[in-house]
């Protein structure tokens, strides 16, 4: 916009310079010519009556040559032709002045009864020529037949204009440079403001929200940033207030799921002896105790996984990290649960990274028990080594022969409590892939998860600075693909949170 506003004010002033200097070259041209014509057909009209006055006609040529002389003289030794009839006497014998008097003036001088005149170019150079015819004095202003031409040099007169115009040339110049400085001042003082405003929306944008900008004076601009201001405070009190609102949220959630752990543990004792009863129950009273006793153990995960997530949110997750071999740590977890005649893995050796084992485990109950549950076996582990030194990741995909998952659920598939299809929330045995979106360690035996597993296990994989990708197999199924970077150190311990 800078640039803009100089070109325009540039361009401006130099339209109005060369505006000015045209109009300027004009008016003073045609005054100087002006001026010097009604000079040069006064001077010769009055030395014509003067010397005409003591004339005799018809002439002879020696005496039509003097009459030439004299008026001549008079004029200021212009170049001065008399003619009468086939006579004609110039005052300068040396002087050319069949190419500066030319037909059409003499014809006009002929026919007419006043002073006449014209401008040629002859050699390139400017002159005037007037002419007039001599009177009789006795009132009827009958033509005598005697013609006079007046040739004036007008180069002094060209000269005067071209100075007039070179001056005025020269102080477009200046004009324009001043016109530059003022587009330069104007620029700076109309864009210094655009400029802060645009600063402090950049840092609203990156989560600034006390970004603010002064307001100066009670212009658009001055109203424009009180706008902005007004909006910016709008804008931070919202987001005081959702995070305000957030805080609560998370904190009756943790309270609630604390207050929770102890009756649960009651409820699970209770559950625990009943099922072991269960035999010596009549039916119906055995079959509702097993119930019992797989909704608490349900109910506990959820509330233990409720607890894991208001710890993300919180920011009070910490990694217990050592360097480890990534083949072991898969290995016993899936040996844990016994799942190692269930899962086909392919986990090669001397693949180390630094991980938090414990957390490492979680994500993978959650991918394989999720496989498991929701897919159609036979359910792959594989642990890919990086290839290269710029591939400094390790790949562990799990994948399965399920339906798979369809695109609006894998988009979701880490949403929590995000379950693709609720018609099978109770019937695992006919579940899709992925189709219930969670998981943990112990899930397994009773299909149902809390809906917070895959999101438990993404929170896990960002917090070792990774991710985990969905994705199709081409024969068919889920790919779930942890991908963690094979960081070293020999501090042992040390947190990334």
């Amino acid at each position: 916009m800078r640039v803009r506003l100089v070109v325009t004010f540039v361009l401006v002033a130099l339209l109005s310079a060369v505006t000015a200097t045209a109009l300027a070259y004009r008016d003073a041209r045609t005054a100087v010519l002006q001026r010097t014509q009604n000079t040069a057909v006064n001077d010769l009209r009055e030395r014509v009556a003067t010397v005409a006055a003591g004339f005799d006609l018809p002439p002879d040529q020696r005496s039509l040559s003097r009459f030439a002389a004299q008026v001549s003289e008079g004029l200021g030794a212009r170049i001065v032709v008399a003619r009468h009839q086939d006579l004609t006497a110039v005052s300068d014998a040396y002087a050319d002045t069949e190419g500066r008097i030319t037909a059409e003036l003499r014809a006009a001088v002929r026919a007419g009864d006043g002073a006449r005149f014209q401008r040629v170019q002859w050699r390139g150079e400017p002159y005037l020529v007037v002419g007039m015819p001599v009177t009789y004095a006795d009132g009827d202003r009958r033509t005598s037949g005697l013609e006079v031409f007046a040739i004036t040099d007008l180069r002094a007169e060209r000269d005067d204009t071209a100075a007039l115009l070179d001056s005025v040339r020269e102080g477009t110049v200046p004009v324009v440079v001043a016109a530059a400085l003022l587009a330069l001042l104007a620029a700076g003082t109309v864009l210094r403001p655009v400029r802060k405003l645009g600063r402090a929306t950049r840092e609203l944008a990156a989560g600034d929200l006390g970004s603010r900008v002064a307001v100066r004076g009670h212009d658009e601009l001055a109203d424009l940033a009180r706008t902005f201001n007004e909006t910016a405070d709008a804008l931070q009190a919202s987001d005081a207030e959702l995070r305000a609102q957030e805080a609560k949220a998370r904190r009756f959630v943790a309270d609630v799921s604390h207050e929770l752990r102890t009756p649960l543990a009651a409820m699970t004792m209770v559950a625990t002896v009943l099922e072991e009863d269960a035999d010596q129950l009549p039916p119906d009273a055995a079959r509702a105790a097993r119930t019992v006793g797989a909704e608490t153990a349900r109910l506990s995960r959820l509330v233990e996984d409720l607890m894991e997530i208001s710890r993300f949110d919180a920011g009070a997750v910490r990694l217990n990290a050592f360097e480890a071999d990534l083949a072991d740590t898969v290995r016993a977890s899936l040996a844990l649960r016994g799942w190692t005649d269930r899962v086909t893995a392919e986990l090669p050796e001397g693949v180390r990274a630094v991980v938090d084992r414990r957390r490492v485990d979680v994500i993978v109950a959650n991918l394989v028990g999720n496989a498991l549950r929701h897919g159609a076996p036979p359910v792959t582990v594989t642990l890919t080594a990086p290839g290269d030194d710029h591939d400094r990741v390790a790949r562990l995909e799990v994948a399965d022969h399920g339906p798979g998952l369809p695109p609006e659920a894998r988009e979701r598939v880490f949403d929590r409590f995000y379950k693709a299809d609720e018609a099978r929330t109770r019937n695992t045995s006919t579940a899709g892939s992925g189709g219930e979106a969670d998981g943990d360690a112990d899930r397994e035996a009773d299909g149902q998860g809390s809906g917070l597993g895959m999101a438990i296990a993404l929170e896990n994989a960002r917090l070792h600075g990774g991710t985990i990708e969905v994705d199709e197999r081409a024969a068919g199924g889920a790919v779930f693909t942890l991908i963690l970077p094979l960081r070293r150190t020999d501090a042992e311990g040390e947190g990334d949170r």
